[in-house]
């Protein structure tokens, strides 16, 4: 809107000092045609701006995706870390009771010939 306003402003003018006659005409179409020149500028120094403007922000946005990017594929690898090292843990576990388990089963199993050969003895 602020750069429609000076270009309305200018077309008006000059529509209507085409409407005069003489030197004076003259000059107010020059001022006209000079007032649109200006107005034409600020367009292009307020299009200039605005185009730098969404650059920036846009390598800004893409700076921020890069470093989300990042941290996720960080955070990934950090639950790939932590899941293998649970899974070591748990198979570390199960070894442990499986172990234990065994060492039971041989201690009543020698306790029972143990009680085998105690029984012979006595007959």
């Amino acid at each position: 809107m602020r750069l429609h306003t000076p270009l309305l402003a200018c077309t008006v003018l000059a529509l209507s000092l085409t409407a005069c006659q003489g030197p004076q005409a003259e000059q107010a179409k020059r001022d006209a045609a000079s007032a649109a020149d200006h107005a034409a500028a600020a367009t292009d120094q307020a299009l200039d701006k605005a185009a730098a403007k969404t650059e920036a922000a846009s390598e800004r946005a893409s700076a921020y995706a890069q470093d989300a990017a990042q941290n996720a594929s960080a955070a990934a690898e950090r639950a790939g870390d932590a899941t293998r090292d649970a899974a070591a843990r748990a198979a570390d576990a199960t070894a442990d009771a499986a172990q234990t388990t065994a060492d039971k089963a041989r201690d009543m199993a020698e306790k029972a010939n143990q009680a085998a050969k105690d029984d012979d003895a006595k007959r």
